[in-house]
């Protein structure tokens, strides 16, 4: 089984690399952030022509959130659904759902802005409710890989100029808390614990001119198994590619390889 994800920064613009991308690998299930659009603009038609199938939860001109299957899901689920959202908590970051026995969760987690305003109080708030979800989701499914935009880069190892970046937003020990927290559940980075060291990255800010051949990058889009997933974990990888094609997006692919059970 192949499980892969990508921050597209809009679905509609990145089409092609993605459809190109899902011809090459073939993944089971591909988890789609920032799709940037309401699902009935979403351009099923030349996925669904190309035999994948598409579940999203989107939302006008940012965040979204959708996944690609070739076979259908079952058991989809939108949003955290464990509270009564206020506004900004109806932002559409989370959809979940069933392949064969794995369940998939898909999240782009929010950037949060700059340390001490609301939209880093929200990120933290977010966490920490998304914790709560996944908890529950564990009680119901020993098989999950939880993946997407995690938006923290969680060691140093995981972007450039580490001590440069300490306590800035995507590498800041709240963050670093509440993601711990969140593991402690019982998942494991599955890159990480395939790959250790420096210099692997999956967003390299578009602002920072040869970011990806200088190095300067950030590992914030990731999957992470529970101990039956890492258990048949063969590969995960990241692959550089496509973020060095005409008009990519900021972010690239993360896919792991599992045996079959």
């Amino acid at each position: 089984m192949k499980i892969a994800t990508f921050n597209c920064n809009s679905v509609r613009q990145r089409q092609d690399i993605i459809l190109d991308w899902l011809a090459e690998f073939e993944p089971d299930v591909l988890s789609l952030q920032e799709i940037k659009c309401v699902d009935e603009q979403f351009p099923r038609e030349p996925f669904e022509e190309n035999g994948w199938h598409v579940e999203s939860f989107g939302q006008k001109s940012y965040n979204g959130v959708a996944l690609i299957s070739r076979q259908p899901l079952t058991q989809v689920q939108r949003g955290l659904g464990l509270f009564q959202p206020t506004e900004r908590e109806c932002d559409r970051r989370v959809i979940a759902a069933t392949l064969s026995e794995v369940r998939v969760i898909n999240t782009y987690v929010p950037n949060g802005t700059r340390v001490g305003t609301d939209k880093w109080v929200y990120k933290l708030a977010w966490l920490e409710r998304f914790r709560e979800f996944l908890a529950a989701e564990m009680a119901r499914f020993p098989n999950i890989v939880w993946m997407g935009d995690i938006n923290i880069a969680p060691t140093p190892d995981d972007v450039y100029e580490p001590a440069r970046h300490l306590g800035g937003v995507g590498h800041h020990p709240e963050e670093f808390v509440r993601l711990s927290s969140i593991l402690e559940l019982g998942l494991t980075d599955l890159f990480r614990h395939l790959t250790p060291g420096p210099g692997h990255y999956t967003y390299w800010d578009f602002f920072l001119p040869n970011a990806v051949k200088r190095g300067l990058g950030w590992r914030i889009d990731t999957l992470y198994g529970t101990a039956p997933m890492l258990a048949r974990l063969e590969e995960c990888t990241i692959d550089v590619a496509p973020r060095l094609l005409v008009k990519p997006s900021d972010h690239t692919f993360v896919l792991g390889t599992f045996l079959d059970n």
